[in-house]
């Protein structure tokens, strides 16, 4: 199977890793947020067909295309901006990547990569990663549905790699409009 193309290139940066070896955000939303403790990361290890390596959703059928997630920190902001609450912390939305500098919801449904200087890490980007009601708690009241068309996407993992905080280059196979980073991608209505 020929490797598609991913002509347009992008500067971003990885602001932030997570990889959890067991579910944070279990059941009903409480009144507290649950501890983060080791789930942040500064470097993960993909690999293809299995996910993050350390992360509860490594290797399971279920999250075949759904190994890796990926968030654009601008939508977080925009979020932010849009309830009147003060810097809302990104990795509390509980995504591998948090991404800035990239219109991450143009990639639902296409190939692309992440370079962090060791050689590119292939995704193809799936369904959008939906927002859970934990989100009103983790973030902040409200959350959970201003999330809805932004809270990223799930993505299966094409390549064995690492990817690490700091600088990246994602190439994709589709023009991105990055002033569009923090904007929803609201489903059509079928007739």
């Amino acid at each position: 199977m020929a490797v598609p193309a991913l002509p347009h290139a992008y500067d971003v940066e990885i602001l932030g890793l997570v990889a959890s070896p067991r579910h944070r955000y279990d059941g009903r939303p409480g009144q507290t947020v649950p501890g983060q403790d080791g789930d942040r990361r500064t470097t993960v290890e993909v690999r293809a067909d299995h996910g993050v390596v350390g992360d509860r959703y490594a290797g399971r059928p279920a999250h075949r295309d759904a190994q890796v997630t990926v968030l654009a920190a601008e939508a977080v902001e925009a979020l932010a901006a849009e309830l009147g609450v003060g810097p809302l912390d990104p990795l509390l939305a509980r995504r591998t990547v948090v991404l800035r500098g990239a219109q991450v919801e143009a990639l639902r449904g296409q190939e692309f990569s992440l370079d962090c200087g060791e050689g590119e890490v292939r995704l193809r980007g799936g369904r959008p990663a939906n927002p859970c009601a934990w989100l009103d708690t983790a973030l902040a009241p409200g959350a959970h549905r201003g999330l809805r068309g932004r809270a990223g996407i799930r993505c299966a993992a094409l390549t064995d790699g690492v990817l690490r905080l700091g600088p990246a280059v994602l190439r994709s196979a589709v023009p991105l409009d990055v002033a569009a980073a923090g904007a929803a991608v609201r489903p059509v209505r079928r007739p």
